[in-house]
């Protein structure tokens, strides 16, 4: 089928239209480069470079391009930038989202995947691990932001006849994630203890992620193509590490011989999230393959290809 993946150059889309491409699919990217990057785009897709709060050329690619499914990946995603900047999220995630259901919608898009987030939705969980029941309560205007696009889909299910699948994520980490960028503490970490320089734990650093390969997230987006029409998934491990755990990992990993530097806690962030998957292996038959350790291992060996 003809797939439009929307932040398609970036970090997960990438690997995402790479999953894609490989199960046979033809598939193009919109992007606007903010943070993704063309050398991250697969040479089989068609890049086009715009914005997706630019409601006149959205609709004249999906016009154009006549997608049977949209996978959106594309979003801001810094929790601790959403709590500076929440009206530039609330434009981006929302906003935009909305101007891609009106495209879709007026141009025959039979079915959205939708990156959501399980790491920030829930807030500071009720009960471990989360489960797509738990109740909805965000601590930051990144986590609201994309909750609130889930409503949407919803609406335009019942009414205009669209499906989709709400995928949401836990802590993603892997290759060609941006250390620099709307980074996760891997690949910050990453980089830094392969230069030598101090990694730095803001708070104690017990608190708790539920970390999952990029790589099993995007064989997660291919199997939702087809299934899972009008639900609500997370994709997570059901496993908690705390950051001194990975802190170490790394280290082991990489080789680093400094210890971790600790700073005060950031605002917005839960302390302790970890999500079922229950519901991922019921619905989509899917649960993750690449174990913790693995995963940093290819991370690792991708930062070391890079430098």
């Amino acid at each position: 089928m003809r797939i439009m993946v929307t932040g398609g150059a970036g970090f997960i889309g990438s690997h995402v239209v790479d999953a894609y491409i490989d199960a046979g699919h033809d598939v193009f990217v919109v992007d606007d480069l903010s943070t993704g990057k063309r050398a991250n785009v697969h040479p089989q897709a068609r890049l086009y470079a715009i914005d997706i709060t630019d409601d006149a050329e959205l609709n004249e690619i999906i016009s154009q391009e006549r997608p049977e499914v949209i996978s959106h990946q594309a979003a801001k995603a810094n929790v601790r930038e959403s709590m500076i900047k929440p009206r530039l999220y609330a434009q981006v995630n929302v906003i935009g989202s909305l101007n891609l259901l009106q495209a879709a919608r007026r141009h025959g898009v039979r079915k959205i995947v939708y990156a959501s987030t399980g790491g920030a939705v829930y807030g500071e969980p009720q009960y471990l691990p989360a489960d797509e029941g738990h109740p909805i309560d965000p601590l930051d205007p990144y986590g609201a932001s994309k909750h609130h696009v889930e409503h949407y889909l919803v609406i335009y299910r019942k009414h205009f006849g669209i499906d989709y699948t709400i995928l949401r994520y836990a802590n993603i980490y892997g290759p060609r994630q941006d250390p620099l960028g709307e980074a996760g503490v891997i690949a910050i970490w990453t980089a830094r203890m392969l230069k030598g320089e101090p990694a730095v734990v803001h708070g104690s650093g017990e608190q708790e992620r539920d970390f999952v390969y990029v790589g099993d997230i995007a064989r997660a987006n291919v199997l939702a193509l087809d299934r899972g029409d009008g639900d609500i998934v997370n994709l997570g491990s059901g496993i908690g590490t705390t950051i001194n755990q990975v802190f170490q990992r790394l280290k082991s990993s990489t080789g680093y011989t400094g210890e971790p530097v600790y700073e005060d806690a950031k605002q917005g962030e839960v302390f302790r999230i970890y999500l079922t998957n229950d519901r991922a292996r019921t619905v989509l038959g899917w649960e993750p393959r690449v174990s913790l350790q693995e995963g940093l291992d290819q991370t690792v060996a991708h930062f070391r290809e890079q430098e």
